[in-house]
């Protein structure tokens, strides 16, 4: 009852008002919030210290997990035999997120060797497009593929647009937006809308991951100091969002389709 109520929602000629909803809330957003210019603060992290010559060496080090689970998920989303993954759009929409986390363990350490505003780029990009493109596969395999592949499309242009939008007018709005709204929209998708395939509790672990990440990202130098200053927030965030990444690819490996849906 409650998916025959959603898909009810998702019709074609709602779409659109739904697209439109979700725009504006996004432009009330940011036209409430002040400017966010960039501040050197956000580039002095808990943990700056060099071990070996390597400046900000754990922040720098904990991005290569990222290398490590995110190219062989790539050549296993290209293999097209080894994921269960049954519809085109999840294809896409998993090879860009395997790609944006194997991109940014060469974009991440390169801005953390050298943290500053024109770097931070190549940090938040692949990341950006990693996070919208698990945002859309979720809204395929729970809703719909169509709105998911136009959630996708859109999303991706969106990423680019902000980060013109950062570069341009030195302003952070649109990102923060970005790095706000998949803390909601998947956490929602993930308790409240039926599983297509088997072994979903996989995608309960990969949330509480991602949600921790987030924190850690914000208690970067509450966490150093509760440690012990072994390991910063900040250089755990990376470790968790590898975490992450493992967790999703033990999923697709293993799961099987569990509801057959026409689209």
């Amino acid at each position: 009852m409650q998916f025959s109520s959603c898909a009810l929602i998702l019709q074609r000629e709602n779409r659109l008002h739904l697209c439109c909803v979700a725009a504006l809330i996004a432009l009330i957003i940011l036209v409430a919030t002040p400017r966010i210019p960039h501040s050197p603060n956000q580039h002095m992290f808990a943990d700056m210290r060099n071990f070996l010559g390597v400046p900000n060496t754990l922040n720098v080090l904990t991005t290569y997990p990222y290398l490590l689970f995110g190219v062989p998920g790539l050549v296993f989303c290209l293999s097209g035999s080894c994921f269960g993954i049954s519809l085109k759009g999840e294809i896409w929409g998993w090879v860009l997120f395997y790609s944006g986390i194997a991109a940014a363990a060469f974009g991440s350490a390169y801005y953390h060797l050298k943290p500053d505003d024109d770097r931070i780029i190549w940090d938040r990009l692949p990341m950006m497009i990693s996070t919208v493109s698990l945002l859309s596969n979720l809204v395929i395999e729970r809703l719909d593929e169509r709105v998911g592949i136009s959630c996708l499309i859109s999303l991706l242009m969106l990423v680019f647009i902000s980060a013109t939008f950062e570069r341009t007018f030195d302003d952070l709005r649109l990102c923060m937006i970005f790095h706000f709204i998949p803390c909601i929209a998947i956490p929602i998708l993930v308790f409240l809308f039926p599983p297509k395939y088997t072994h979903s509790t996989y995608w309960f672990w990969a949330t509480g991951f991602y949600l921790l990440s987030r924190f850690e990202s914000l208690a970067d130098m509450k966490v150093y100091s509760i440690d012990r200053y072994i390991i910063s927030g900040h250089s755990l965030e990376h470790l968790c969002l590898a975490m992450l990444t493992f967790i999703l690819t033990v999923m697709l490996w293993l799961r099987s389709i569990k509801i057959s849906r026409d689209y």
